[in-house]
């Protein structure tokens, strides 16, 4: 396996966790580790993407980050002020 090989594969595979959590009500989807998860694993498979110039995949994938990335910005906002 290549370098993007690796670092897609490693990014898909957050991902599935999140949701696999998810759908089995082990993690909800307002979740820190959830949002976290979805960001790493887009990220990674965005830029395995972008190695191996997939443009599809860099479109979803950037897609997914930036969605997970507003998600990550309405769980702190939501929580400012309360303690951790």
């Amino acid at each position: 396996m290549t370098l993007a090989d690796w670092i897609g594969s490693c990014g898909v595979f957050l991902i599935l966790l999140a949701n696999f959590l998810n759908v089995t009500s082990r993690l909800d989807s307002k979740h820190l580790l959830f949002i976290l998860l979805n960001l790493i694993g887009a990220t990674l498979a965005g830029l395995a993407s972008y190695l191996i110039y997939y443009l599809p995949f860099m479109i979803l994938e950037g897609v997914w980050a930036l969605v997970s990335t507003y998600a990550l910005y309405n769980y702190f906002t939501a929580t400012a002020g309360k303690d951790f």
